[in-house]
């Protein structure tokens, strides 16, 4: 079941993606929002990569000996997010931006 969002939060919530694709770099409007926007997602992926952490520890400390079988899955995904977990801030996303090409 997802946690419920509350009034407040939603409305701080970015509304455009986190990307600089279409961004209009003279609106200092827009360009604020993509930076907060590819912010946001890069701490939402740390705090992924923190929460499997504490879960593989968990897993590790209960199931002792047979951590190896039991947690695999954890320490696997752990792994996967553990490549994308860095703040590398909105400046290196924007600086090294290539445009797509149709």
């Amino acid at each position: 079941m997802p946690t419920p969002i509350s009034k407040a939060f939603a409305e701080k919530a970015p509304k455009v993606p986190p990307t600089f694709d279409g961004v209009d770099y003279d609106d200092t409007n827009a360009l604020k929002a993509a930076q907060d926007s590819v912010i946001r997602e890069q701490w939402v992926k740390v705090m992924m990569g923190r929460l499997v952490r504490e879960e593989l520890a968990k897993c590790y400390y209960t199931e002792g000996v047979n951590h190896l079988e039991k947690c695999g899955k954890l320490r696997e995904r752990y792994f996967e997010l553990l490549k994308e977990s860095k703040i590398k801030g909105h400046l290196f996303e924007q600086m090294n931006y290539a445009p797509k090409k149709d």
